[in-house]
């Protein structure tokens, strides 16, 4: 997208293309589509609303054909709002267009950037199909059945472990109350066994998905290989990043999870840098565990993490993070390698990548002899270390 200039004339390079814009709740949505001209104005074609159901779905698509007239390209972008979007999302995967789901807080940046100060369905329908229509965004790909199977199952354990703690806890308040109530406490000791017995199941039936498949049980043995990381952890990692599908690099990994780090410095100002926390929590939870293990069993790329971050800061939780970051990025590793985790050579890496950082006269032992190219300066007697100190030649200087 962009503009040529040629003297007084503006040849516009931007493809023409219909944008439809969805607002989802519950019972129904906002239709809202958009055409982009040649001159790069964006125009309202046409707005509806249309009941969440498969018959409203029908409706939309016929709706959408009528006010398309023209053979250009065609996108829908909507908004994540937990899983009333994804019925309408499959539907039109399956017809063959291109769709795009957005998370809504970067749709609210977007909004804020046109200057929207009111918030409707109308306003967000028509916000989105604007948004989809100047720029690029990311396909969206469903997820396979065992993936959401796997995801559903996670998100389920992880309430049932939530509701386990409460319940403990009030069965501590009750124990220690002034006054003992009987049937209270069996109540809550009759609940607290039915959750467990879920629990139990719920973790059954994960396993069960884990190693349905050769492939994904090969895998998940490769990132079980890490001390201190279970099998319900990297069911979370897996169902919550689809498999590492749309993940490329480390770095993509640390942001979508909210790793990534915020800084926070501005002239002479230097404030604290944190994590940004806007990524997937889930995971962030997952890995809240596994980090304490591989540094209570001194698993050495973590534990040696951990020891400098805390010399340097001497937060704990601050190197408890830099670890589960590691890790996490240590579990994409082996999910696309397929190979085992081994301690020692992730070792010898970090040896080598600190060696290569000291001076030359600190890995020779101080001992290494020095040779000019013959003619330089050095080699006529001109040698600047003749009359100072004796300066160590780094690695970075050969």
């Amino acid at each position: 997208m962009g503009q040529l200039y040629y003297s007084h004339q503006i040849i516009s390079v931007m493809e023409t293309k219909y944008c439809l814009g969805l607002d989802l709740s519950k019972k129904d949505f906002k239709a809202c589509m958009v055409v982009t001209d040649h001159e790069q104005d964006i125009k309202v074609k046409a707005s509806r609303t249309f009941p969440n159901t498969t018959s409203g779905f029908g409706q939309l698509w016929e709706w959408a054909g009528k006010n398309r007239k023209e053979e250009i390209p065609f996108s829908i972008v909507m908004e994540a709002t937990g899983v009333y979007h994804e019925n309408i999302a499959w539907f039109l995967h399956k017809k063959e267009v291109d769709v795009s789901i957005m998370l809504p807080n970067r749709t609210k940046a977007y909004m804020t950037s046109l200057g929207h100060k009111s918030k409707n369905d109308q306003v967000d329908a028509k916000g989105l199909a604007m948004m989809g229509a100047v720029q690029k965004l990311p396909l969206w790909k469903p997820i396979s059945k065992d993936i959401y199977q796997l995801r559903a199952l996670t998100r389920h354990l992880e309430d049932l472990q939530n509701m386990r703690t409460r319940l403990l806890n009030q069965q501590e308040q009750v124990k220690y109350a002034m006054y003992s109530v009987p049937d209270v406490e069996k109540s809550l000791e009759k609940t607290l066994k039915a959750v467990d017995k879920q629990v139990d199941a719920c973790r059954k039936k994960v396993r069960q998905v884990l190693h349905n498949e050769k492939e994904l049980s090969a895998k998940v043995d490769s990132m079980t290989s890490i001390k201190g990381v279970s099998d319900m952890t990297v069911a979370v990692v897996i169902a919550e990043t689809n498999g590492f599908a749309l993940i490329r690099n480390l770095k993509q990994l640390a942001s979508y999870a909210g790793y990534d780090v915020k800084e926070n410095q501005s002239g002479q100002k230097t404030g604290k840098t944190k994590i940004t926390k806007k990524g997937n929590a889930h995971i962030r939870r997952a890995m809240h565990l596994p980090a304490f293990n591989t540094v209570r069993y001194k698993v050495k790329p973590f534990s040696n993490l951990y020891e400098r971050v805390y010399d340097r800061s001497e937060i704990k939780m601050k190197a408890y993070v830099a670890v589960q970051s590691k890790l996490l990025g240590m579990m994409y590793t082996l999910w696309k390698t397929q190979s085992e985790f081994d301690e020692h050579y992730q070792e010898s890496v970090e040896s080598r990548d600190q060696e290569a950082k000291l001076p030359l006269s600190v890995i020779s032992g101080g001992n290494e002899k020095k040779v000019a190219p013959e003619g330089s300066e050095a080699t006529l007697g001109g040698n600047p270390s003749d009359r100072s100190a004796e300066v160590p030649l780094s690695v970075s200087q050969i």
